[in-house]
C-alpha cells in the first residue's frame, strides 16, 4: 500500500513521501494562482477551483485567500459559497453537500498526529474524514476537527470548535460545540413572513 493509499485509508503515513510532496506542490501552485487573481477574473477563479478539487457543482464561489493541503481530496456540492480565509487540511476526504455557506475564517482540519511524542516526532501522521451535509451554514472562525460529521439544515455558530458529530436541523455553538436548540417550523414561518414582507415592499 502506498503512502497516499494509507493516508486516504486513515492509517499512519509519512507525509514526506515524494508522491505526496508533488501533490501538495501542485495544489500550492493552483492556490497561488487563485489567490493572486482579481475580481475581474471570476471565470478563471472558478476554473482553478474545479481543477483543484475532486468534484464540484456548477455553481461555486470562494473569496480569496484560500488554503488547502491537496485539494483533490475535497468534494463540494452545488451552490457552495465560502467567504475570506477558508482553510481546509484535506489529508483525509472532505465532503461538502449542496447549498452550504462558510463565513470568514472557517477551518476544516482532517489532519492529526499520534499522542505519543516519540512516534509523533518521527514524522508519522494520520487523518480522519469530515462531512458537512446539505443546507448547512458554518459561522465565522468555526473550527471543524478530524472525524466530524455535521448534519443537514444545521447552523454552526461563529467561533465554535466542533469536536463531535452534530445532528440534522439544529443550531450548535461553543467550545466544544454543543446543540443549542432545534430549528423548528416556527423558525420557517417567521423567516418566510419576513421574506414575504421584503418582496411585498419591493413591489411598491
Amino acid at each position: 500500500m502506498t503512502e497516499k493509499e494509507k493516508m486516504l485509508n486513515e492509517q499512519l503515513y509519512l507525509s514526506s513521501h515524494p508522491e505526496l510532496e508533488n501533490m501538495r506542490r501542485k495544489a500550492r501552485q493552483l492556490i497561488r494562482a487563485f489567490n493572486q487573481s482579481t475580481e475581474e477574473e471570476a471565470e478563471l477563479r472558478t476554473q482553478i477551483l474545479k481543477e483543484l478539487f475532486n468534484s464540484t457543482g456548477e455553481q461555486l464561489y470562494m473569496e480569496p485567500p484560500l488554503r488547502v493541503d491537496y485539494g483533490c481530496n475535497i468534494s463540494i456540492g452545488e451552490n457552495f459559497y465560502a467567504n475570506f480565509d477558508t482553510i481546509i487540511l484535506d489529508v483525509a476526504r472532505v465532503t461538502i453537500g449542496k447549498n452550504v455557506m462558510f463565513a470568514p475564517r472557517v477551518g476544516i482540519f482532517t489532519a492529526s498526529h499520534p499522542i505519543d511524542a516519540g512516534v509523533r516526532v518521527r514524522g508519522l501522521e494520520f487523518g480522519q474524514e469530515v462531512t458537512i451535509a446539505d443546507n448547512t451554514w458554518i459561522g465565522a472562525n468555526a473550527i471543524i476537527n478530524p472525524g466530524v460529521r455535521i448534519g443537514s439544515n444545521t447552523i454552526i455558530g461563529s467561533g465554535s470548535v466542533v469536536t463531535k458529530n452534530i445532528p440534522d436541523g439544529v443550531i450548535a455553538v461553543g467550545n466544544p460545540c454543543r446543540v443549542l436548540r432545534e430549528i423548528t417550523d416556527a423558525d420557517r414561518q417567521h423567516w418566510e413572513a419576513l421574506e414575504s414582507d421584503y418582496y411585498g415592499s419591493a413591489k411598491k
